[in-house]
């Protein structure tokens, strides 16, 4: 009898052990479930950068999933909206523009408010860059710029996103932009493998970027870790390190060069009333005032200077002569250096690919040769286009308004002499630049590179997400953890039972 009740003793003290066992698994089980099966949701974050350019000022939308890639958003362009008047270096001069200016400012804004849900407008940063025009005006005006910026603060702070801040940023940073967007938007950071996982491509080739503005225009290309010098900067994008050579040329953009050759021109002129421009077409004339030519830092004023007077021009096209006036505007014998680009700029050697966007697409679009070329049917583009009557320009490119039309032989020559004389592009190199506006649908300019590297340091939105709620969670540890005190209780229990 003695024997059987130790062996029932035994059977209950081996049942309650097994239940102990399985209630420790349970509860291990469950705890890892809940660490193990937990993933991330990230919601899309978004960020607004306005560029304020020499001409103009565009507001562009980004978005961005949450979950980044070594650190830097994916990012894309959502929204392109360009803000009606004139460039905000224009600002404080004329009321009745700085209304328009206002008015085209908020209607734009109103689309990007509306594109944004309103439970991301408090977290989504608002930057607003100005470039070249108000480098210049900082220069000439240093009051009126302060003011400008001062008001555009006001204005942007009192909308419901997260304003940052305005700047002028440098013409090093452009360049540098718009290198990464060139460079993202080509994929030359990221692609996606044959998992849909973002990698980095292999070889890591990067092409270089030009940029012509109004009033600058910026080169950037990738160049070997041991190059060193004001014009080189070191960036990392996607956990990859960049030693990146940069320079922007301020007075160089086209509008501001347009100027300079308008200067020259009026004043070989022997005839002040009526002067003969070789780079205007033929049939075409113009009676501007003094000051359009010289209201800018870039020109300077000769000594007799009268900002009311009347230039009457005349085409009389001469695409040798226009093409010499245009490079009159350079220096390309100063150099202390190996190499210099034009103007004393030390610049090491062009190769690869190049992307030229902004006014060297629309040049090369009125020569109909965007996408790409070679130097020579470039350069032979550039004669015929100068030669052509007005009546015949107008009739052709009827897409492109007179007041820019007008500019185009200028423009021509000007990208020409830039580009060959100017960076060293050769017959051979030539072939490697690419004339684009979009890539993918998305603007190329400064704008999205620096988005990019804005959201390195922009907290993103997630959600964690786990596979019990927190409330079965708890419960099933309560549950499991209550059975195994209670199984532990019982067998200590029998086991004292057992002994005595």
């Amino acid at each position: 009898m003695a024997s059987k009740q130790r062996a029932g003793y035994k059977c209950r003290i081996a049942g309650v052990l097994l239940l102990l066992l399985a209630s420790v698994a349970a509860l291990v089980a469950v705890a890892v479930i809940q660490d193990t099966w937990a993933f991330k949701e990230y919601g899309l974050e978004y960020g607004i950068v306005i560029d304020s350019g020499s001409s103009r000022s565009n507001v562009y939308l980004y978005e961005w999933p949450g979950e980044k890639e070594n650190e830097t958003g994916i990012v894309t362009e959502t929204l392109n909206c360009k803000v009606a008047g004139d460039g905000i270096s224009e600002m404080r001069v004329d009321p009745d523009k700085d209304a328009e200016s206002w008015k085209g400012f908020q209607h734009c804004i109103d689309k990007v408010t509306e594109a944004v849900p309103a439970e991301k407008h408090k977290t989504t940063p608002l930057f607003l860059g100005a470039t070249a025009g108000m480098r210049l005006l900082h220069e000439e005006n240093k009051q009126r710029s302060n003011e400008i910026m001062a008001s555009l603060s006001e204005y942007l702070s009192s909308l419901p996103f997260d304003f940052h801040n305005v700047s002028i940023i440098t013409g090093q940073e452009e360049g540098l932009y718009g290198w990464i967007t060139v460079n993202y938007l080509m994929g030359n950071f990221l692609e996606k493998n044959l998992w849909n996982t973002h990698v980095h491509p292999e070889g890591g080739e990067t092409v270089g970027s030009m940029d012509l503005g109004g009033a600058s225009t910026q080169i950037a290309f990738a160049v070997q870790d041991e190059l060193k010098g004001p014009d080189y900067m070191h960036v990392k994008l996607y956990g990859y390190p960049y030693n990146v050579y940069t320079h922007s040329f301020l007075c160089y953009g086209k509008n501001e060069a347009e100027k300079r050759v308008l200067d020259k021109i009026v004043q070989e002129s022997p005839d002040p009333a009526y002067i003969l421009n070789p780079c205007y077409p033929e049939g075409f004339n113009i009676t501007m005032k003094a000051s359009s030519i010289y209201n800018t830092e870039c020109t300077k004023a000769p000594a007799n200077h009268d900002p009311d007077r009347d230039l009457f021009m005349v085409g009389a096209p001469d695409s040798d002569k226009c093409g010499s006036v245009v490079k009159s505007i350079f220096d390309f014998q100063t150099c202390a250096s190996a190499q210099c680009s034009f103007n004393g700029v030390e610049q090491p050697p062009v190769s690869g690919g190049f992307m030229a966007y902004a006014g060297f697409f629309y040049t090369a679009r009125a020569l109909l040769l965007n996408g790409m070329s070679d130097m020579d049917q470039f350069n032979s583009s550039v004669g015929k286009f100068c030669r052509t009557h007005w009546s015949v320009l107008k009739k052709e490119k009827i897409w492109i308004s007179d007041k820019y039309l007008k500019t185009y032989c200028f423009g021509a020559h000007y990208v020409f002499t830039l580009l060959a004389d100017g960076y060293k592009f050769d017959r051979e190199t030539w072939k490697g630049i690419r004339f684009e506006k979009e890539v993918k649908d998305t603007s190329v300019g400064w704008s999205l590179g620096y988005m990019l590297s804005m959201s390195n340091m922009i907290p993103s939105g997630v959600k964690h997400i786990t596979p019990m709620t927190n409330s079965v969670f708890a419960g099933l540890i309560f549950l499991f953890s209550a059975l195994t005190i209670v199984l532990l209780v019982a067998a200590f229990i029998f086991l004292i039972r057992t002994c005595y």
